[in-house]
């Protein structure tokens, strides 16, 4: 009876989507984000009617060590390699998924033409205006949409509400221009003040998780989106962002933006050649 049983249990929990979610492990770092609608009801996209699948996402920042293990350079202003890595264009994000994706036996999510311009890129000063496209059905590394980073950010189905991502104090999960360098700085952003209080950024997972598990998505470094800059999605699935626009969605404020900025629901947009030493990202993976 125990023989025919086991055949039996295994059928049912490779057909059955809950049992094959809890059976599957996430990739190594990463944490899985069971799909649904938002929660969060300071999000964006809150009363859209947008929902989302489930999906992968890391658990830190990108560092440097492993930008380095992949790229074989440095490209960081502030050097560690527990550090993020900043300076880092959104360019330079979509190949670093596609090398490690390769690196680790992985279908690459993207496919760069560099030789096309890309058509919905409308910054007519973007150096480098490369053609990306995707194959969703890739399980390869990718940036995160900007609902998916959000929807992980406010804490997804486990969502308590928090002002940033993890706690309504910001000094619990951010490193923010108030308190990223020497001495804490009070009163209004003042970038003289920043810059003389050696404000930088600090290894990642130092400060609290949100409720997924997820460190650093207030604050640290900016983080690339995929999507462009645009009016948010309403009422659809697994939202990609407009076809065409300027520049590129970031999220998650750094360790020099004022503490509006590491709220989830902040949205604001570098043009993708773009680099700066507040500038980051963090992967996905589709499930």
């Amino acid at each position: 009876m125990r023989r025919r049983l086991l055949p039996l249990l295994a059928t049912i929990a490779a057909l059955h989507p809950a049992l094959r979610a809890a059976d599957t492990p996430a990739p190594a770092d990463m944490i899985l984000v069971s799909g649904g609608t938002f929660r969060h009801a300071g999000s964006t996209f809150h009363d859209a009617g947008v929902t989302l699948s489930d999906f992968y996402i890391g658990r830190h920042e990108v560092t440097q060590q492993q930008w380095v293990e992949v790229m074989g350079d440095n490209p960081s202003h502030f050097k560690g390699d527990t550090l993020p890595v900043d300076s880092v264009s959104w360019y330079d994000c979509i190949e670093y998924c596609n090398r490690r994706s390769l690196r680790e036996g992985l279908r690459p999510y993207y496919t760069i033409d560099k030789s096309t311009r890309d058509p919905g890129n409308e910054n007519e000063l973007d150096e480098l205006r490369w053609t990306v496209t995707t194959h969703p059905d890739a399980d390869g590394y990718r940036l995160p949409t900007e609902a998916e980073w959000e929807y992980a950010a406010g804490g997804g189905q486990a969502s308590r509400g928090h002002l940033y991502s993890g706690s309504d104090t910001i000094d619990a999960v951010a490193w923010f221009w108030q308190n990223s360098g020497d001495t804490a700085l009070t009163g209004l952003w003042s970038w003289p003040a920043v810059e003389r209080n050696r404000g930088r950024t600090h290894p990642v997972g130092t400060k609290a998780p949100n409720e997924l598990g997820l460190h650093d998505m207030s604050g640290n470094v900016r983080e690339w989106c995929w999507d462009w800059i645009g009016e948010p999605a309403r009422g659809i699935a697994d939202p990609q962002g407009p076809a065409r626009g300027p520049a590129r969605v970031w999220k998650g404020g750094g360790w020099m933006g004022g503490d509006f900025c590491c709220e989830p629901a902040f949205r604001a947009a570098f043009e993708p050649h773009g680099r700066g030493n507040d500038q980051g990202f963090r992967v996905c993976r589709s499930r």
